[in-house]
């Protein structure tokens, strides 16, 4: 589906149905990291985010719990996670703060309206996962300008103006 033709807001939640949350518009961007950290952490062969700020994100239901994880870079992330079925919804890295909520995109109710806009770190992808022809793919990490769209480097202009 056509990134304009997604019928914002979306909404997720976890498997018990315990937490529910609605992402009221569309992402930053969306990543595909296939570092090794992913794939231990999703038990997968990789983890789908879409970065969003996290005023845009709405809880309509339940709590999440906040779940300190460490992190390849060595300054941690927050997971947040249904306390009861243990899912896990969305996550703060140290670099975003609590302003950039990396929401699981398996966790949506239509998770196909969000396919990666970048797979990253493909360096360590498995082997046998066949990256598709047209998505940017990078070895490690990029540089945001060259890949993100300009509204989207417009709206994170906004966050790093905004008093912490």
């Amino acid at each position: 589906m056509p990134a304009d033709a997604v019928p914002y807001p979306l909404e997720g939640g976890c498997t018990c149905r315990a937490v529910r949350y609605r992402m009221e518009t569309a992402p930053l961007f969306v990543h595909c990291c296939h570092c090794r950290w992913c794939q231990r952490e999703s038990g997968a062969a990789f983890a789908l985010n879409a970065m969003i700020e996290s005023e845009r994100v709405t809880v309509l239901q339940g709590e999440p719990e906040l779940v300190p994880t460490p992190s390849n870079s060595g300054r941690g992330q927050k997971i947040l996670r249904c306390p009861h079925c243990r899912i896990a919804l969305w996550s703060h890295y140290a670099g975003a703060g609590d302003a950039v909520r990396f929401v699981r995109v398996g966790t949506l109710d239509q998770p196909d309206w969000l396919p990666p806009d970048i797979h990253i770190f493909t360096a360590s992808k498995q082997p046998w996962l066949i990256l598709p022809p047209g998505t940017p793919a990078v070895e490690e990490y990029y540089d945001r300008d060259d890949y993100w769209p300009a509204d989207s480097l417009e709206r994170r202009a906004a966050l790093l103006k905004r008093p912490a």
